[in-house]
């Protein structure tokens, strides 16, 4: 057999199990026919050669869970990630309100007052000092929260008594009038009145090949895409459908909605194509908002803010029947879940579907043979939630680089003992639970070396906390590359075909220039990616 590719003089780590690796890889027709040492390749001829060097090599690291239209609007933004005052915030702004014609929206992205040294949100006021002649609005990084300016709330007709609607907040001075910060569902008011700047379909494409390039930069060889109406980000699968079909298309794309749609039927040869890059994932839901805004649905109050349990985005008995109809329709549920009531009501729903489908005459042969439930987030757990887990078929969407900005206030929001649950990817790895590693970019960056280093060492890339935070909850290098490798195709039941390097699967991998399971765990976040292939065709 003529190879298409070989691969050799590497530390191939196939991630089958923990510690086997190969020399040499061997590609043919976009799958790996061949996995072994260098001496074996030689039986096979091969016109290109890919000599590694003794560098590391490991499957094709995926994103499961972001927001990629969201992260192309936010393009065109003002970046508050690394403002730490409300002056610096001022100013950022008001450097892109000078070039801004008088009237035209201003948009910041990314702000996190957490990390301002006044340790609270913007209000109209602070927002007001930037400009009163520009309608000025800006988000919170984790897409939960807005704050607007005078201007902003005149246009979108938010005054005295403004009703934000179900599932929404709205703050109020003293003297009755908006203080300019919305949560929730309120914030879509925005949404509905500024243009989308990407409207543009030739600016669009520029921006998409311009990140999408950048995800094969840092080793990114699939993402799982989510629509979030409320906030317009509105996916649309032939935008990457068009990229696919003029070769420009470096990533594999699964793209989840946030309303009903009919699932997509594949045939067996759609299915085992290993050229084929794009397709539909399932329905995402929401069942409450997150713990940097107060607004994640806790089982008992806030600690800093004891009047506040956070929300739920409806009440039980109508969020089950959205989980049901999802289930029956033939969709994957994908549901939403910070705080642990949101997670007790997301379980409650599960097994009330399951429930609900085993009367109607579903087999437990026809149950495993659909997708496994989705929760995105799980960021606060305890023994009974764990119990009820590991009794359905789920897969757990987490972000383990929220830890690495999450880790300076989180026993501040919900006290020491809740936190001894808060972001427990040992344990649930120990119990059982399948875990896949993403960023919910742009809430974070979507480069997973950042989050396998964040799942490693629990602790920012200054190394706060000594040590790591919660460090009986760190995950072994392995195990951390698990979560960004194979795990993720457990979600889309691709793991026959995606997430390790043996033979009969995709030819996904990247070559790395460190090799991350011999440095010491603060230089993980300094590894680069040399190379990335997707199929056999290297796309960095």
């Amino acid at each position: 057999m003529k190879l298409d590719l070989l691969l050799k003089n590497g530390i191939v780590y196939t991630m089958e199990e923990e510690g086997k690796t190969v020399e040499a890889l061997g590609v043919k027709d976009g799958k790996i026919v061949f996995a072994g040492s260098d001496q074996e390749a030689e039986q096979y001829p091969c016109d290109n050669v890919v000599n590694l060097e003794g560098k590391a090599v490991i499957p094709g690291m995926a994103d499961s869970h972001m927001h990629m239209y969201a992260y192309c609007q936010n393009q065109t933004s003002v970046n508050l990630e690394f403002a730490r005052s409300m002056d610096e915030m001022i100013q950022l702004m008001k450097e892109k309100a000078e070039s801004t014609p008088e009237g035209n929206w201003i948009k910041g992205v990314n702000f996190d007052q957490t990390k301002f040294k006044e340790n609270r949100f913007p209000t109209k006021r602070d927002l007001d000092k930037i400009s009163t002649v520009h309608p000025i609005v800006i988000k919170r990084c984790c897409l939960h929260a807005v704050v607007a300016n005078t201007k902003a709330l005149e246009l979108a007709g938010v005054g005295a008594g403004y009703d934000g609607g179900s599932g929404g907040i709205v703050e109020f001075d003293q003297d009755g009038m908006p203080n300019g910060i919305l949560r929730e569902q309120s914030t879509k008011v925005f949404d509905e009145i500024i243009p989308d700047p990407l409207s543009d379909e030739k600016e669009k494409k520029r921006i998409f090949l311009q990140v999408l390039a950048d995800m094969s930069s840092k080793g990114i060889t699939a993402i799982h895409t989510y629509a979030a109406k409320i906030w317009r980000y509105n996916e649309d699968i032939n935008t990457y459908r068009e990229l696919d079909e003029t070769g420009e298309l470096p990533v594999r794309v699964t793209v989840y909605m946030d309303e009903l749609f009919k699932p997509e039927v594949l045939t067996e040869e759609q299915k085992t194509d290993p050229y084929r890059l794009v397709q539909f994932g399932g329905y995402k839901l929401f069942s409450d908002g997150s713990l940097g805004s107060r607004s994640a649905a806790l089982q008992e109050p806030y600690n800093d803010d004891p009047q506040n349990s956070g929300f739920v985005v409806c009440e039980q008995e109508e969020f089950n029947k959205k989980v049901l109809h999802a289930y029956e329709s033939g969709l994957q549920p994908a549901i939403h879940a910070i705080g642990d009531r949101a997670l007790d009501m997301t379980l409650t729903a599960i097994e009330e579907t399951l429930r609900v489908m085993k009367e109607r005459g579903m087999t437990e042969v026809e149950m495993k043979q659909r997708l496994p439930f989705r929760i995105i987030h799980v960021q606060m757990v305890n023994d009974e939630l764990v119990e009820r887990m590991k009794k359905l078929p789920l897969v757990l969407d987490i972000q383990p680089i929220f830890l690495c900005t999450d880790a300076r206030w989180i026993e501040d929001r919900i006290g020491s003992q809740r936190a001894k649950g808060a972001y427990a990817w040992k344990t649930l790895k120990e119990e059982g639970l399948i875990q896949t590693g993403g960023s919910d970019c742009p809430v974070e960056s979507f480069d997973p070396i950042a989050g396998i280093f964040a799942a490693v060492a629990r602790c920012d890339k200054d190394g706060q906390p000594i040590g790591g935070y919660g460090p009986q909850e760190k995950l072994s290098v392995y195990e951390a590359i698990e979560i960004f490798t194979k795990n993720v195709h457990y979600a889309t039941g691709q793991q026959d075909k995606l997430g390790t390097l043996e033979t009969g699967k995709f030819a996904d991998l990247v070559v790395l220039e460190q090799n991350p399971f011999t440095v010491n765990e603060m230089e993980l976040k300094d590894i680069k990616v040399q190379q990335t292939y997707i199929a056999g065709k290297r796309v960095f």
